[in-house]
């Protein structure tokens, strides 16, 4: 089991970042710095093999690793954790993306921007209709966690709720204001460049949210994985919709901070104030966070 643990999500990363390049051929979206009858100088495998290299690091990581930690007693001292590591993962999706750029892009007159779905038109509109899309999204989620909550319980399902929210839920509450707008910013930002900007166009929506999903699993719920796929598939549509990533980026961004700002405080707060079921259906309020 610890064999499977620690090497099932190495071998798990290797395979979906082959994956990725296979599609990415299959779909016309190789870069010309890993294509060798563009590249002309005998570099562009090495390239291709380091960015693959790379991007399945990162997979590992963020996406893959945290699933080795399910079903055990693995708890992270959050005492010990800086708050400025928060970041951290966010820094690896980005310094994959510039390796990726400059490896198969740089020199050939590429843009990053319309590389990674940055470019817009009109960024006003698009930022606007973001606003709409976070709190809009952020109703129908929490309606959808609640009502689902509902209907397990009516079933008999209590058991199967939630007693409390992940004890991360509980650290990032108490961090101080405008680091969880940083949070909620870098995620909107980053996660949306990776996942839909990058991923997305490559892969396709099934693809790009099963990975947004999986790299959210380390919380060990999985009520609150029903509401990360709602949001994903909600920020893959805008982005399929708009074509480019801002209005995700600011749907993603919003929704986090209402959680973050919100949200969770008030359900922390009022949650042991409220006994028995309600309680329990209160418990779901800030279950989808990040």
């Amino acid at each position: 089991m610890l064999l499977l643990r620690t090497v099932g999500p190495v071998l798990l990363a290797l395979a979906a970042a082959a994956a990725i390049d296979r599609l990415t051929r299959h779909r016309g979206l190789q870069p010309p710095g890993f294509d060798p009858a563009r590249r002309g100088d005998g570099t562009a495998l090495v390239r291709r093999g380091l960015a693959m290299a790379v991007l399945a690091g990162v997979l590992w990581v963020g996406v893959f690793g945290p699933l080795g930690t399910v079903g055990t007693d693995i708890q992270p001292d959050f005492s010990q954790i800086h708050a400025g590591q928060l970041f951290l993962l966010h820094g690896l999706f980005a310094a994959t993306l510039a390796v990726w750029y400059v490896l198969g892009f740089a020199g050939t007159g590429g843009s990053w921007a319309a590389q990674l779905g940055f470019r817009s038109g009109r960024l006003l509109p698009e930022l606007g209709i973001g606003l709409a899309a976070g709190v809009g999204g952020w109703l129908v989620v929490l309606g959808v966690m609640l009502g689902l909550g509902s209907l397990i319980w009516i079933l008999g399902g209590q058991e199967l709720l939630p007693e409390r929210p992940p004890a991360m839920i509980h650290w990032l509450a108490g961090l101080p204001l405008l680091m969880r707008l940083a949070v909620s910013a870098s995620a909107g930002l980053v996660e949306e460049a990776f996942f839909r900007g990058f991923l997305q166009p490559r892969v396709g929506i099934p693809l790009s949210t099963a990975l947004f999903v999986l790299a959210h699993a380390g919380y060990e719920q999985p009520l609150m994985l029903v509401g990360v796929t709602l949001l994903s598939l909600l920020f893959a549509l805008l982005v399929r919709w708009r074509q480019n990533v801002w209005a995700a980026v600011v749907a993603h961004a919003v929704f986090d901070a209402v959680q973050l700002l919100i949200v969770v405080p008030l359900a922390l707060e009022l949650a042991p104030a409220v006994d028995g079921d309600s309680g329990l259906l209160l418990g779901l309020a800030p279950m989808v966070v990040w």
